[in-house]
């Protein structure tokens, strides 16, 4: 295969890798079987127009994106509905959606798995026609980002220590939203301290990430928690995957949802892929079955079995 590859020297893992060696041995393992690779590496203020560059190659059939969220969430977007595919370098803070295609979760293991990849489809979901690839999320959640945008980390454990203070912070002074949430014929009315919407529904006893990301389903998670203790414990259930088991969260499934804010705020945000973006006050939120493909590991078992 021809493969093209950028890599976000900005992100949580690069940023503290030797990229150009890194690089080179990007290029020696690929090459070594029998593939061809392009590499470009960029500052995180270049991977939008890396990334279009990259994809709009005549002469490539996979795109390497190796970044956080928002580069593999970027990439993802600019490969809907195209013939080529995505390979994912887990080169972020958890790597989610990496990890929900099997992918393994260090650099250079991840390289050994593209050399003998093979490419399926993989749903994407969209808010009001945007794409995105892991999770949209409104509430506690942007609270907790913003936080950590005011702290100063250099690195993926740094930036995993400020999104555990962030968070404890956003408990200790929960606030609520009224919402109308609805789905299929059922209409949910509720005030709520955050919503989660996920490309497909994420698995038990994990981080929370798609066990089967070509399900065809939204995962959606209302929040009934209010009081830090209740939250303090849901946020220890998420992290730990225990999300059924959870009496401060209300699990549904759909293929789209309609989301109305009803507090009378003006301007509203919420997180897309880690990514801090715009709110309206009504959201329409769908999955797009089949709309991305990507490179798995050809011995990924889950992968055979689910997909």
């Amino acid at each position: 295969m021809r493969f093209a590859a950028v890599l976000n020297q900005d992100s949580g893992t690069l940023r503290t890798t030797d990229v150009p060696a890194f690089a080179d041995r990007l290029r020696r393992t690929l090459e070594a079987a029998g593939h061809s690779v392009q590499v470009d590496i960029v500052a995180g203020r270049e991977i939008g127009a890396a990334l279009e560059k990259a994809v709009a190659k005549r002469n490539v059939d996979v795109v390497i994106a190796g970044g956080g969220d928002g580069t593999v969430s970027r990439a993802a977007s600019l490969l809907m509905n195209k013939k080529k595919a995505l390979a994912v370098l887990p080169a972020g803070t958890m790597n989610l959606f990496a990890r929900g295609l099997g992918i393994p979760q260090t650099l250079d293991a991840a390289l050994q798995s593209f050399a003998t990849g093979k490419v399926t489809a993989v749903d994407m979901a969209s808010v009001n026609g945007r794409p995105f690839v892991h999770q949209f999320s409104i509430g506690m959640h942007v609270r907790m980002v913003k936080l950590r945008e005011t702290m100063d980390f250099g690195s993926r454990l740094g930036k995993m220590r400020a999104s555990v203070r962030a968070g404890w912070a956003t408990i200790k002074n929960p606030r609520t939203l009224k919402v109308t949430l609805s789905i299929g014929n059922a209409e949910i009315v509720t005030r709520t301290t955050g919503i989660g919407i996920s490309n497909n529904l994420f698995g038990e006893g994990h981080l929370p990430y798609a066990d089967n990301p070509a399900g065809g389903m939204l995962g959606i998670y209302v929040s009934v928690a209010r009081r830090r203790y209740h939250l303090a414990k849901l946020l220890l259930d998420m992290l730990r995957g225990r999300w059924r088991d959870s009496e401060h969260i209300e699990i549904h499934q759909a293929d789209r949802a309609i989301l109305k804010i009803h507090s009378p705020t003006k301007k509203f945000s919420a997180v897309m892929d880690g990514e801090l973006v715009r709110l309206e006050r009504e959201t329409v939120v769908e999955i797009l079955p089949g709309a991305l493909n990507v490179l798995v590991p050809a011995s990924n078992a889950r992968a055979k079995a689910a997909w």
